[in-house]
């Protein structure tokens, strides 16, 4: 892969023909107004990162999320290929691609999550567990929907994404002046795509992450296709999507251990217990070892410092500022692992997360470890995302009865057919251009997408408004 063509200008309703001359933008950065300037960049703000259902004024939501991976990726981005520039390592790569390469960046940070459904993680594992229940015992005209469905059309329900949904949205369903959602550059598009294979070539055993999950699904092949052979990056990632993946990590592993302190699920004396004990014996050498013993050295001194100034809440007070600290340990260390696997990464064959391969690796993991054992399977979570699976589970039921006999000629009742009427004409209409001249198959598919994509698009308030009207409450 090379820059030249890794850093495409392309758009799907072509290049830009812009007649300002004295634009001083960039493509990339002509991106970046029309994301943040979108309905959908909004709806971020009313999307949960962790804590599906919370009113707290201080957790993240998926827009202060966003927000963070956006800065930090371009900050990757110029502390990574400054130096690469700077030593000569690429003799292709120019000074102005540098400036491009951090719009990309910090576009991508915006828009990486804005595929996903309302509550969090939870929603995406909820969507698929209910296709997998539902595909096989539901039916159409005597017919068991999972049968009538191609292998890769089921796959994607089976296997519904987040990162796919962001692709489709992003090039589709985002309609404001035509079918070609956003219009975003070709390489902006590509750096999102973290796992580009299709659902039926999920491999997590593969060793290469880049098969751990689905990257797009059969309804946008065409366009996944034509981006990948623009940009170059066939069959690999986007190098881009090593860095975007690195911040993304860093801001959601730290997050979480700030936010989860602060409402109380870990406590001070547990954090330094934890990272003295349990993860010193998982460091593979001294340089690994080296890094989490001063982190751990860091987070002391920081709350040593927070008594002698009397500060009301040392502990808050210094995880805050460790935090900060960690934040720019991961950083540096990813920036690192990017310049030393360059070649690798641009011959499209390194197949490694940039932490896992950092000096910061057990660092890292034990961020994710602790808030996976101390939040993540809490009663405190758990209660709320048994909320979020009955507002779930009823409105997947009712939106999925409703859209399997839509534009059919089996009939719809009378309530089926109010039913369609709620969900967005923008998605309609993308239904419908989607749908001409395909086959009876992939005219459910397209049906079932349709109903992914209204969810997809809902804010968690929205999603349990919808739940509480239909149901008569309140």
């Amino acid at each position: 892969m090379n820059w030249k063509k890794l850093l495409c200008e392309k758009r799907r309703r072509g290049y830009s023909t812009t007649s300002v001359s004295d634009d001083p933008r960039n493509e990339f950065q002509r991106d970046y107004h029309r994301i943040i300037g979108s309905a959908s960049f909004r709806r971020l703000q009313d999307k949960t990162q962790v804590f599906p259902l919370d009113r707290g004024d201080f957790v993240r939501t998926r827009l202060t999320h966003s927000l963070e991976v956006s800065s930090f990726a371009k900050s990757l981005g110029q502390m990574i290929f400054r130096k690469i520039a700077a030593s000569g390592a690429d003799s292709e790569l120019e000074w102005q691609d540098i400036e491009k390469i951090c719009s990309i960046l910090e576009c991508a940070g915006l828009i990486h999550d804005i595929g996903n459904p309302p509550f969090g993680h939870f929603g995406e594992n909820y969507v698929r567990d209910w296709f997998r229940r539902n595909l096989p015992v539901m039916e159409l005209n005597g017919k068991k929907l999972s049968d009538i469905l191609s292998p890769q059309m089921r796959e994607d329900l089976y296997h519904f994404e987040g990162n796919a949904q962001a692709l489709r949205l992003l090039t589709k369903l985002h309609f404001l002046v035509d079918e070609n959602g956003m219009n975003l550059t070709y390489a902006l598009l590509n750096t999102i795509i973290k796992y580009p294979v299709p659902s039926t070539a999920i491999n997590k055993k593969s060793g290469n992450i880049k098969d751990k999950k689905m990257g797009y699904y059969y309804a946008d092949r065409e366009i996944f296709e034509d981006i990948v052979s623009s940009t170059g990056a066939v069959n690999c990632r986007h190098p881009l999507a090593f860095i975007l993946e690195s911040a993304d990590d860093i801001a959601y592993k730290t997050a979480d251990i700030e936010d989860a302190v602060k409402k109380g699920f870990i406590s001070f004396n547990m954090l330094v217990s934890e990272l003295k004990g349990t993860y010193t014996e998982k460091c593979r050498d001294d340089t690994e070892r080296a890094v989490l013993e001063k982190a751990v050295s860091r987070l002391e001194y920081y709350y040593r410092q927070a008594l002698e100034k009397g500060l009301s809440s040392p502990e808050q007070n210094a995880v805050q500022r460790w935090i900060i600290y960690v934040q720019g340990v991961l950083l540096r260390c990813a920036a690192s692992a990017f310049i030393e696997n360059y070649n690798d990464i641009m011959e499209g064959v390194f197949p490694e997360e940039l932490l896992a391969a950092s000096e910061s690796r057990v660092l890292a993991s034990a961020l994710s470890d602790m808030s996976c054992r101390f939040v993540f399977c809490s009663k405190e979570i758990y209660t709320l995302e048994i909320a979020a699976g009955e507002i779930y589970e009823f409105l997947l039921g009712k939106l999925t009865n409703a859209a399997v006999k839509f534009d059919t000629e089996s009939g719809s009742s009378a309530i089926d057919q109010r039913v369609m009427r709620l969900v967005s004409e923008n998605y309609i209409r993308a239904y419908r251009i989607s749908s001409e001249g395909r086959s009876d198959a992939e005219k459910l598919y397209l049906r079932l997408m349709l109903v992914t994509d209204f969810i997809c698009g809902m804010t968690d308030g929205y999603a349990k408004k919808l739940y509480t009207e239909l149901n008569g409450i309140g």
